[in-house]
């Protein structure tokens, strides 16, 4: 399978380097110390296009293909990950149930100014009791005379607390005389009454994400809020998902390519031993291995978002890519952690940032353990 970009894909994947090293890499680290989301560079990113990557060019967005956006998010994620995991968030989990499943007014209202970047988009699934058992959200919608009311509270959320936020989607269970019903995904816009969120949580890493809690206390959204199915909810979540874990698989490829560059820039000019510690044979195998991996791994989130393109089945794939490219970015920042020394332990460095920032993503848009779930599934369904 060839993974040959089109003039047009390169130019735009040229484009995102370009605006990732003038715009990105000298400000990640002020953005990770001040942990609040740059939107101004996001509302930039719109101006230039970026922010509709996958969203057709009828609802102002580019219209390229995954594979496109994969070559792309290499470029942004390798200057910030924080950045490019909102970016990411945005174009997949964020927009995409607007596209697969709005109608076309829904598309118009809140699909376009997604795409066209003048607001940003949030999906909120997670919840204090419900993660990775997407199906024990515990948030409540309840149809009414004037259409629905939501309950409940959501945690993790990202993009859903900033200046550039738009509301948030949201996946709720469907009651009816007390008894579940079903799913449901709901657009709730950012001023509705009883709609709020908590502070910008803190984690370990993605430190400019804003990440939050958002609380529903007696939302009343009218009914051209409802997407798609009134009961296919987390059905219609979980196919969206699939392409979700392609852009955190991309997102985990430029995590290790960025450690693996800083790691060889170090290796040239860091001396020990009255020579450059390029030429020990330990360091060698170690940047050969993250090379290697790194590699299997963006072939395998090239593969996924290919097949994608191709409209043919994914998911194993995406979970496949997910998997393993998030794997290598965990061990390949911690070998990079190690070729530093010391330099690679203070947060100074940009090493430093891209080790804490590797962690999650073995963890968003479904953890490896429910990667290997799907992918177990999967194949004996297959056999079967």
């Amino acid at each position: 399978m060839s993974f040959v970009l089109t003039p047009e894909e390169e130019a735009l994947t040229e484009l995102c380097r370009e605006f990732a090293q003038r715009e990105i890499a000298p400000n990640a680290a002020q953005w990770s110390a001040d942990q609040k989301c740059p939107t101004p560079v996001l509302r930039h990113m719109g101006q230039l296009g970026l922010l509709g990557l996958l969203i057709p060019e009828k609802y102002g967005g580019a219209g390229v293909s995954t594979v496109a956006m994969v070559a792309a998010m290499q470029h942004i994620g390798a200057a910030d990950q924080s950045l490019a995991a909102a970016w990411q968030a945005h174009m997949t989990i964020g927009s995409l149930p607007l596209l697969r499943f709005g109608t076309e007014e829904q598309k118009q209202r809140w699909l376009r100014p997604l795409a066209e970047g003048t607001a940003l988009a949030a999906f909120g699934l997670t919840e204090p009791n419900a993660g990775s058992d997407a199906g024990g959200i515990e948030t409540t919608a309840r149809r009414t005379r004037d259409g629905w009311v939501i309950d409940g509270r959501k945690m993790f959320i990202s993009n859903a607390g900033t200046d550039m936020s738009f509301g948030v989607t949201v996946l709720a269970r469907v009651v009816e005389d007390g008894q579940q019903v079903g799913y449901a995904s709901f657009v709730i816009e950012r001023d509705t009454p009883g709609y709020s969120w908590g502070n910008k949580l803190q984690g370990i890493g993605w430190r400019a994400l804003d990440s939050r809690e958002l609380i529903f206390d007696g939302v009343q959204v009218p009914d051209d809020h409802l997407i798609g199915d009134p009961s296919g909810g987390l059905r219609q979540f979980l196919e969206v998902l699939e392409t979700g874990r392609i852009s955190v698989a991309a997102l985990s490829v430029s995590c290790a390519q960025a450690v693996l560059d800083l790691s060889l820039d170090y290796a040239r000019t860091r001396t020990q031993f009255g020579r450059s510690i390029s030429k020990f044979q330990a360091i060698q195998f170690k940047l050969a291995d993250i090379a290697t991996e790194t590699e299997a791994a963006r072939l395998l989130t090239f593969n996924a978002a290919a097949l994608r393109d191709a409209g043919k089945p994914f998911r194993r794939e995406a979970a496949m890519a997910k998997l393993k490219a998030s794997r290598v970015a965990r061990w390949a920042t911690s070998e990079a952690v190690q070729i530093h020394g010391g330099y690679g332990y203070m947060m100074e460095s940009p090493v430093a940032r891209f080790y804490c920032d590797a962690k999650v993503l073995e963890i968003g848009e479904g953890t490896n353990e429910i990667q290997h779930l799907v992918i177990a599934r999967d194949l004996i369904e297959a056999g079967a």
